[in-house]
This record gives C-alpha cells, sequence and structure tokens, in this order.
C-alpha cells in the first residue's frame, strides 16, 4: 500500500479524498493555486505545495508542476479527483513515465473513452446501444446547422471533451443550432483545451441514468447498480439518487451489463461511470463515460456500504477486488443535493465572496452526510466552480430519504454568499419529485421563468407568520428588562400584533406559555416553544408538540423566513402601528431601465458594441465569464447606446453599471 498519496484538486473532492486515505493510514499531499492558499483541503492535508497562479492553467492544469510537487514531497501515487486533469491521458501518461501512480484508470483507457467522439465508436464494437449522430469534429457554424437538419431537430451539441455539463446546448432550430456550436466551442476551449464538437439526437423524454463500474488490473469488474440523474439545471445534475425510481431490475442487469462488457473492452481499471439515456419505453443509450470518481459517488456508497476512494487506492496499489457481482445488493435509498454558490433568484448567477456562516445540519452516520471544500471564514473564488458542499441522505425507503433532505436543508445555514439551498428545498417539497415520475425537462417545464420563492407553496404560510410574531415578541419581552429605564412606567407588551407578508396580513393574538408563545392567527392556534435566541440564524423548537426547523433573520422591524423552499420577509408590528402604516405614502423605486447592469459578479471578457451604436431586442452587448462559464447579456429593448462604462477586463460586482442607454 501507498504511503504518501498527493491530491491533484482542490475543494470539496480534495478533502474526501484526503478523508478516506488519512483513515487508511496514507499521509497526504494538496496543491494549491495563490487563490486558494487558506483553503480547507491545504489545512487539511499533512502538506501542501503551492503549484502557481489562480488561473487553472497555471496551477491546476500544470502537469508540470503537479509532478515536480510529487518529486519534492515523495509522493508515490496521484488521486485526480474529478475535473481538472482526472480525465486528461496525457497527466495519467506523464506520472507513469516519472514512476508516479495514477488512481485511476490507465492513459489508454483515458485516451479511449475520454474522446466522446471515439469512445462511441468503441461503444458500438463493443455491442452496446448508442444514439444516431454524427461522430466527427465539426468544422464551424454553418457545418454544424447543415448536420443539425440532417439529423432532425432537436439535437444535442457537444464538445468532445466535454464534462460536468459544460460544452454542451440542446437546438431545436438552425440559430440554436448556429449558436449553440459556437458557445460549445468557446467553454471547451477554456475549461478543456480542446475545441472540438459534435452533434447527436436528442431523446425527447429522457432519464439520465449511469452505472457505477469498479475494475482491477486482475481482469475483475462489477457494476455497483445506478444513479439516476434526471434532475439537471441546463445539463448540469442538480439532485441526484440511488437507486433509481424509473428503472426495473431487468433494465439494471441490461444496463450493468453493457457497462461492464464497454470496461472490459478499453481494459479498465479503477471506479467509473456509464451514462445512458433512457427513454420512456425504457429503451436505453449510451451517452459517454466518465473515467474518474463522479460528484455524485456519495449515493452509491451510501446503499452499498463502499468507500469508492478506497477502492480506487487499492485498485491502483495491484489489490484484486473484493466483491463479487452477486455481493452487490441496495442497501435503502441515498439522495445528494448540490449546494453551490449561487443565487436561484437571480438565473442561478454565480455567487462569490467570503463565507460569513457556515452551519450544516448534524450529520449521523448512515443518514445524514456533508462533503465539504469549505469553512467559516472561507471565500469563494470566481476562478473555479461554485461547489460549496454536498448533502447527502439516505432513508430505508425513497420518502424516508426525501423527509430527512428535507429536513437537513431546513437546517443547513450559510450566508456571505448566495446558494442554491431554497430551490434544492423546494424540489423536495414538489410533487413530481415525490412521485419519482420525472425526466430530464423536470426543472424546465416546472420552472420555465425562473425560480421565484414567492411562488413556492406552502402548507401553512400563516406559521411562518406566527413564527416571526414569535421572534418579534421575544425580543420585545428582552427589551423591556433593560435596566436604567424610568421607575414606575414600565412597558406594556401588547397581545395584538400583526404580520405582514408581502401582500398579506396576518392579525394575530399573543399569549405567553412556557418556554415560548401561545399564538392565534386566523382562528388557528400555533403553540411554539423555542429556546432560540437573537443571535441564532435556524430556529428549532415545537409547533403543537411537532418538531420544526427553519431560518430566520433579523434586520429591524423585517424578520426573512425560510422553509421548505418558500422564503418571505415578514414585517411585524403592533396593531396600531398597522393603521398608521396605512396612511404613510409609497416611495417608488428608481427607474433603472436605461442602465444594463451586471447580472453577477465576474470578469467583463468583451464589450461587442460602441458608443452611439443602435441596438435591437435580443441583440448582443457583451460577455462576462465567472466560474468557467460564459454569461451572454443581451439587449432586453430596441436602444442607442450613450455611454461604456464598464471596460473589458474589469472585474465587476452585481449590480455594477456596463452600460448606459440614451
Amino acid at each position: 500500500m501507498f504511503k504518501k498519496i498527493l491530491i491533484a484538486n482542490r475543494g470539496e473532492i480534495a478533502c474526501r479524498v484526503i478523508k478516506t486515505a488519512k483513515r487508511m493510514g496514507i499521509a497526504t499531499v494538496a496543491v494549491y493555486s495563490e487563490a486558494d492558499r487558506d483553503a480547507l483541503h491545504v489545512l487539511s492535508a499533512d502538506e501542501s505545495v503551492c503549484i502557481g497562479p489562480p488561473p487553472s492553467k497555471d496551477s491546476y492544469l500544470a502537469i508540470d508542476k503537479i509532478i515536480a510537487a510529487c518529486k519534492q514531497t515523495g509522493a508515490e501515487a496521484v488521486h485526480p479527483g474529478y475535473g481538472f486533469l482526472s480525465e486528461n491521458q496525457e497527466f495519467s501518461r506523464r506520472l507513469e513515465e516519472n514512476g508516479i501512480v495514477f488512481i485511476g484508470p490507465k492513459h489508454y483507457s483515458v485516451a479511449a473513452m475520454g474522446d466522446k467522439i471515439e469512445s462511441k465508436k468503441l461503444a458500438i464494437a463493443a455491442g452496446v446501444n448508442t444514439i444516431p449522430g454524427y461522430n466527427d469534429a465539426i468544422a464551424d457554424s454553418g457545418h454544424a446547422v447543415e448536420i443539425a437538419k440532417g439529423i432532425g431537430y432537436p439535437v444535442m451539441i457537444k464538445a468532445s471533451a466535454g464534462g460536468g455539463g459544460k460544452g454542451l446546448r440542446v437546438a431545436r432550430n438552425d440559430a440554436e443550432a448556429a449558436e449553440g456550436f459556437d458557445s460549445c466551442r468557446n467553454e471547451a476551449r477554456a475549461s478543456f483545451g480542446d475545441d472540438r464538437v459534435f452533434i447527436e439526437k436528442f431523446v425527447e423524454g429522457p432519464h439520465h441514468i449511469e452505472i457505477q463500474i469498479l475494475a482491477d488490473a486482475h481482469g475483475n469488474t462489477v457494476y455497483l447498480l445506478e444513479r439516476e440523474c434526471s434532475i439537471q439545471r441546463r445539463h448540469q445534475k442538480v439532485v441526484e439518487e440511488a437507486p433509481s425510481p424509473f428503472i426495473d431490475a431487468t433494465i439494471r442487469k441490461a444496463m450493468g451489463e453493457q457497462a461492464v462488457a464497454l470496461a472490459k473492452a478499453v481494459k479498465y481499471q479503477s471506479a467509473g461511470t456509464v451514462e445512458f439515456v433512457v427513454g420512456s419505453d425504457k429503451s436505453f443509450y449510451f451517452l459517454e463515460m466518465n473515467t474518474r470518481l463522479q460528484v455524485e459517488h456519495p449515493v452509491t456508497e451510501m446503499i452499498t456500504g463502499l468507500d469508492l476512494v478506497e477502492q480506487m487506492i487499492r485498485v491502483a496499489a495491484g489489490e484484486p477486488l473484493a466483491l463479487r457481482q452477486e455481493d452487490i445488493q441496495p442497501k435503502g435509498w441515498a439522495i445528494e443535493c448540490r449546494i453551490n454558490a449561487e443565487d436561484p433568484f437571480r438565473g442561478f448567477l454565480p455567487s462569490t465572496g467570503r463565507i460569513t456562516r457556515f452551519q450544516p445540519p448534524p450529520t449521523e452516520s448512515g443518514e445524514v452526510r456533508v462533503d465539504t471544500g469549505v469553512y467559516e471564514g472561507g471565500e469563494i473564488s470566481m476562478h473555479y466552480d461554485s461547489m460549496i458542499a454536498k448533502l447527502i441522505c439516505h432513508g430505508d425507503t425513497r420518502q424516508q430519504a426525501v423527509e430527512r433532505m428535507r429536513d437537513a436543508l431546513n437546517a443547513f445555514l450559510i450566508r456571505g454568499v448566495s446558494s442554491n439551498i431554497p430551490f434544492q428545498a423546494a424540489l423536495m417539497q414538489h410533487p413530481r419529485f415525490v412521485t419519482g415520475i420525472f425526466t430530464t425537462a423536470f426543472i424546465a417545464e416546472e420552472y420555465p421563468n425562473g425560480f421565484v420563492a414567492a411562488d413556492v407553496p406552502h402548507d401553512d404560510p400563516a406559521l411562518l407568520a406566527a413564527v416571526a410574531a414569535f421572534a418579534r415578541r421575544r425580543y420585545i419581552d428582552r427589551a423591556v428588562q433593560i435596566s436604567g429605564q424610568m421607575g414606575g412606567h414600565p412597558r406594556k407588551v401588547g397581545q395584538n400584533w400583526v404580520v405582514f407578508i408581502g401582500e398579506t396580513h396576518y392579525p394575530m393574538t399573543l399569549g405567553e406559555i412556557e418556554g415560548g408563545y401561545s399564538i392565534v392567527c386566523e382562528g388557528k392556534r400555533y403553540d411554539l416553544v423555542s429556546d432560540w435566541q437573537f443571535r441564532d440564524l435556524v430556529f428549532n423548537g415545537t409547533c403543537n408538540g411537532q418538531a420544526i426547523c427553519l431560518q430566520i433573520e433579523r434586520s429591524g422591524l423585517d424578520y426573512r423566513i425560510s422553509h421548505f423552499g418558500k422564503q418571505v420577509k415578514a414585517i411585524v408590528m403592533t396593531a396600531k402601528a398597522d393603521r398608521l402604516l396605512a396612511l404613510m405614502p409609497v416611495k417608488a423605486a428608481p427607474d433603472m431601465s436605461k442602465y444594463l447592469l451586471s447580472p453577477m459578479p465576474g470578469l467583463l471578457r468583451e464589450v461587442v458594441v460602441h458608443e452611439g451604436q443602435k441596438v435591437r431586442a435580443g441583440e448582443r452587448l457583451g460577455i462576462i465569464e465567472a466560474m468557467k462559464m460564459e454569461n451572454i447579456l443581451k439587449a432586453e429593448k430596441d436602444a442607442v447606446v450613450k455611454r461604456i462604462v464598464a471596460q473589458p477586463g474589469e472585474s465587476l460586482a452585481v449590480d455594477q453599471v456596463i452600460i448606459e442607454f440614451a
């Protein structure tokens, strides 16, 4: 067994590998860019080596620097995690040439499966079901349009070296095919250094289901059941679960056997994933093989009891697999939510900055798990992906796993940057998700205009108003106890209050009970008991004897409350103040329609218009980059450019003015 390994990655996955390595008694080496000097994976490892400036191409993608770090520290092997160099055949080959073990497949297997065009040809040869399409590189957007028309819309445009949802577009007409081709090629070039793009038929009503495989150097290969990954946004996985609620034992066996056949065809060693698209008739087609550990691997670990990182290390060390196919049986159900630094209320745009509060839910062995690469006080950089953590919950049944995930999301506290927790919580409440009947189009169909928390239903919105009143009354009860007040004139706290949530008024009466307050609202009684204090942003307690957990944040008279994806702003005041407020004039919001504002923090890569130019609605204005993704800014209406305020190369903050229109 290895004595020391180097992790050629960062963030959550680097911390994940370090944890297993330490349990196995293996020393660890972290590499980091200058932007990650104080990152959690650096603090967690036994040793660390700085390998360059923030840009990935100068640090985490710099093969020579990583090999030098191995030689400097005496690391015998390298675990690449996922992303970066994890599927780079040159990296695997160079390590081997330098006598360093790659904890992953051999370079020839990476080469065979890392190229989507060539992997599809190999899959056909191995008898694996494949999707019709054009399997060679495409020269330009005009060529892409002709191919797409020949296949028939809709089509999927994919970067040959792509992964993680990058370099991928769905096109339903000529214009989308041309624009999608250019965007895919740009993203692929920036993220993978390979701008080849191909096109295949898009399967309507698809399920995205992947088979986890494990193979050793002794000819043993097994499949570790499947994962359902159909809850996606812009082809990026959001929620994953195992097993799939859609397929049956017959399909599972057929897909697993094809995955094993493909792995054996390329002499695969290590953990890997074969991805399939499954139609509504349960016909399935090969998509790609990921020759690495997947982000969603914890759900497989939860239902099999295996540590996949440990298995990868043991295979790389030459050990044979200690399990047979018949040994692998699912135990319960597991669900994973990806917690990302993005603002779901602003079109899921990236959110960067310092994490001021980070309080994951309590973990329970075998039930609730949190994998993360951040800590309170750490920073989310614009240079890398948006992953903050992964929340994984297990249950004996799917329903139990869903319920545990709901409770865990309610308790997961992140401040300083925005996160997609409200959206994840809303998904866990959605009737279609609860039934398990959904496709990859689920998010696009259910949230066609984006995610608005106000549109998320809540079983009892008056409960949220009652909690706000609870918090306000506890504040007032403390305030009346402050010393130094005029004697003989104690403040009398009334029982009648009004809570505003949007346009709805909730009149209520409060009375004290042991440990809390009894609140009556519209004839319904809420006995709220909690030891909640003003410093707490998570409210834990009981309502009418039933456990309740939600998040509440106070700012003056306002209370922001989040519960099951529902996020509201509540204003609490006395009944008299409510009557007086009705007489106050309303201040009009400023007119910002003449400005193009930055929708997210990021780098302004390009401004494609000039002062005095007439632009039409839908026309490109500029491009912003952040977290390896490009965001194209377009005109919302016809206008004339009056002034270019921000210049290309400038780092922008949210709502910073880029262009002023006449």
